[in-house]
């Protein structure tokens, strides 16, 4: 890796900076990932996290179908109709 400085932010009064774009553009991030910082003496690397969720994306295959959630609502709501017809006779 080479030890170029090859962009510069300012650190504002909230201890802040702007990852310059030609690093967003080289680390692969966009707004609202997470970056991870790590300490080697007096220098620091900034690394992208990916999120356990994407990078386990697909991997697991399901035991069953997914949900019928339109049934499994009107199911529900005929129930609480029943109910609320017997509390009311």
């Amino acid at each position: 890796m080479s030890k170029n400085l090859t962009s510069s932010s300012v650190l504002t009064k909230k201890f802040q900076i702007t990852l310059p774009k030609k690093i967003r553009e080289i680390l692969g991030v966009k707004s609202g990932e997470r970056i991870g910082f790590i300490v080697e003496g007096n220098e620091v690397k900034i690394v992208p996290l990916k999120s356990k969720l994407e990078e386990n994306f697909g991997k697991v295959k399901a035991v069953s179908k997914p949900e019928k959630f339109k049934e499994i609502r009107e199911f529900v709501e005929e129930e609480i109709a029943k109910n609320v017809i017997e509390e009311l006779a």
